[in-house]
């Protein structure tokens, strides 16, 4: 036996480009057996899944992998932190796993792992740098990359490592491989022809957020994605099962807001410095959520950012309440288990 070989990602919706991704991590380890960790039907920054957990299951398992399991929604919707460090600790837990493959804009686990290592001692003078970057008013993210590049001297490929999404991904991946002492062989493979939030298409690679686009708008993508998750996306089309973003809960969200007392609102995760104070007279002011967490949304907590932030937390909260609350509403038969 060659070993199992272990994937996280969000799958929202699986296309061209994690095919391309899988068959080359499969052909570099040798591995006999492939799992995938993914996020059900809440994903990172606290959206929805495009489709149900269960069609992003079997959108995978036809694709190649052979077994599918579920990131729990408190990682899934998290900080890049939380949920890289979720997903490993599973992935540990089982002592079965032999690789993890991810892929990043970088190709490389050298410098990657310069910085995981870095930021898994945090060394004094690296912890004081960030401190004093954090009183300026930046966000915790910035914060850290600014002191991490003080600390290094600005290194290029450094730098690069810190300014792109998926790198800064696996270098959480490696600092959680790190913290559990976990024998898991990492690797990574370069991200090419579609950056992460890129509407670009090239060589019938697309990003997920490029495909949701072209969704949206009733575009073909039969070119971008396999054939098996092609067919699945038709069905759940036909069936009127797509949830296209968290916008779908909008009036639901606003409400328990509004309801909440701000002690409550105080309690969700990241609310703090009364914060809670502005999140309430938003929710009273605003009666759709994109000017609601606009107005929300300030320098040190940014509206979309891979650590856990403020502007989109308190709907994190709603999200995980509503994969319970929907499971069997009859207008989103998409929840049901």
């Amino acid at each position: 036996m060659s070993g199992i070989l272990a994937v996280i990602s969000e799958y929202n919706p699986f296309h061209n480009g994690h095919l391309k991704h899988l068959n080359y991590s499969k052909q570099l380890t040798k591995a006999d057996f492939s799992m995938a960790i993914i996020s059900g039907n809440f994903v990172q920054r606290g959206d929805t899944s495009l489709v149900d957990k269960w069609t992003k299951a079997e959108m995978a398992l036809k694709s190649g992998f052979d077994i599918v399991l579920e990131l729990p929604t408190i990682y899934a919707i998290s900080s890049a932190e939380n949920f890289a460090e979720g997903a490993v600790k599973i992935l540990n837990s089982l002592g079965i796993v032999d690789y993890l493959s991810f892929g990043s804009e970088l190709g490389e686990i050298a410098p990657l792992n310069d910085l995981a290592n870095l930021l898994y001692k945090e060394p004094k003078e690296l912890s004081s740098l960030i401190h004093q970057h954090l009183k300026t008013g930046v966000s915790y993210p910035r914060a850290r990359e600014m002191a991490l590049m003080q600390f290094l001297g600005g290194h290029t490929k450094h730098k690069q490592a810190l300014n792109q999404p998926n790198n800064i991904l696996g270098i959480e991946y490696l600092k959680a491989l790190k913290k559990y002492k976990s024998s898991i062989k990492p690797i990574t493979i370069k991200r090419e022809y579609s950056d992460h939030n890129s509407t670009t298409i090239k060589k019938g690679i697309a990003s997920s957020t490029a495909i949701r686009s072209l969704l949206q708008k009733k575009k073909n993508i039969h070119t971008l994605v396999p054939f098996e998750t092609y067919e699945l996306l038709e069905k759940q089309i036909q069936d009127g099962k797509i949830v296209p973003s968290l916008a779908v809960f909008e009036k639901e969200i606003i409400y328990c807001l509004r309801r909440m007392t701000l002690p409550e609102i105080a309690s969700l995760p990241d609310v703090s410095e009364g914060l809670e104070n502005k999140i309430k007279l938003a929710a009273n002011n605003y009666n759709n959520l994109n000017d609601l967490i606009s107005s929300i949304k300030s320098k040190r907590f940014t509206r979309s950012t891979y650590s856990t932030n403020f502007a989109v937390c308190p709907f994190k909260h709603f999200a995980k309440r509503y994969e319970c609350f929907k499971t069997n509403h009859a207008l989103y038969p998409c929840f049901r288990v």
